[in-house]
């Protein structure tokens, strides 16, 4: 969830802000694959290095747990961060922005949907809450670009 969740939004703030700053699509594609792969990075190791430190604490000895809650960090926000970051690739850059921002939000309500069905909420009202936080989020990415354009 918080992978998937975290890629969706910061990923595609990133790159729809940098696409609002400037119209090279080589650097906005640029700047999207630095972002999945350190963020990626960054969100598996990190939480690797939270669940191992949670086993210490516990004096529990599985090695295992901390290992695969890392790689499954790694994949959710590499994957998810891969939406935006096609329709850069895929589409003009005159228009890619709102198809990467288009992407986003459907996933994050499908994430949201899906979240609800797992921990028994009320899907829809799952989907609408990480939806609006997520658009909200997208929306900054696109003033903060409007703001610093180059």
């Amino acid at each position: 969830m918080f992978g998937f969740n975290d890629a969706l939004v910061s990923t595609t703030g990133v790159i729809v802000g940098i696409s609002t700053g400037t119209r090279n699509k080589q650097v906005v594609i640029l700047a999207g694959v630095v972002t999945i792969l350190v963020e990626a990075l960054s969100m598996g190791s990190g939480q690797y290095l939270s669940s191992k430190s949670a086993h210490q604490l516990d004096k529990s000895e599985s090695f295992r747990v901390p290992v695969v809650s890392g790689i499954i960090m790694f994949w959710a926000y590499f994957l998810a961060g891969l939406v935006p970051l096609l329709a850069i690739i895929f589409f003009p850059i005159s228009y890619s922005r709102n198809v990467a921002i288009i992407a986003a939000l459907i996933c994050l309500l499908a994430l949201g949907y899906v979240k609800g069905k797992v921990v028994d909420v009320p899907p829809i009202k799952s989907a609408l809450e990480i939806f609006i936080i997520g658009g909200l989020a997208t929306m900054i990415g696109i003033i903060v670009g409007n703001i610093f354009a180059v």
